[in-house]
């Protein structure tokens, strides 16, 4: 089979437990690795550069864009953030998987640039465990927990572009069924193409 990790990219609204599932894919299969995403705002207390983000200045920023060096790029809150290409080809091509966790908007531009990338959309049980699970982090407003809720109808919207939909019921059943779909994903055809030309071979 395959020894070219996948590009995965994991989306889904507020409160689908995206994080909590990262961290658990981490720890079950090292050889996943998380890509990080470049910014420009000024790195905060306790923050390390390659390690939460690469802090990068706006010129250099501008730069790798410009050479088509970022899958991705976003504007926020005056910031620009984005997610470079390079580790993320040295990576797969050592054979490590990479999570890319990204909003639908980032995840819909990287599919662009990369069609072979595999995109896997966290959903809750329901709405209303949607609604639960915001309310029992206890930090937000109402208000903004309504704006959630409503990003999340907007994202739902999205889902026709991602590969895979997966139920977030537990953490555990999530993990189990992202990393099946890791296997089957290398197990296609179009990934073995080089696999099939050797054993086609009667030279």
């Amino acid at each position: 089979m395959t020894n070219r990790g996948l590009l995965v990219v994991l989306s889904g609204p507020s409160g689908a437990g995206k994080g909590t599932i990262v961290k658990a894919l981490l720890e079950r299969r090292p050889q996943i690795r998380l890509s990080i995403s470049a910014t420009t705002r000024a790195p905060r207390q306790g923050e390390t550069d390659g390690k939460e983000y690469y802090f990068i200045s706006r010129e250099k920023f501008s730069q790798m864009a410009e050479e088509g060096k970022m899958l991705e790029t976003a504007e926020y809150c005056g910031n620009f953030y984005g997610t470079p290409a390079a580790p993320i080809e040295e990576w797969t091509s050592q054979g490590n998987d990479v999570i890319l966790e990204i909003e639908v908007q980032g995840g819909a531009n990287v599919k662009k640039k990369r069609p072979d990338s595999v995109g896997i959309f966290i959903l809750p049980p329901s709405r209303e465990e949607l609604e639960r699970r915001l309310r029992t982090r206890g930090t937000e407003s109402d208000d903004v927990i309504r704006e959630r809720l409503a990003a999340a109808d907007r994202e739902l919207k999205e889902v026709e572009h991602y590969d895979y939909v997966v139920v977030n019921d537990t953490v555990e059943n999530a993990v189990e069924k992202i990393c099946s779909i890791l296997q089957a994903e290398k197990c296609k055809t179009a990934r073995n193409a080089e696999l099939l030309e050797r054993m086609q071979r009667h030279d």
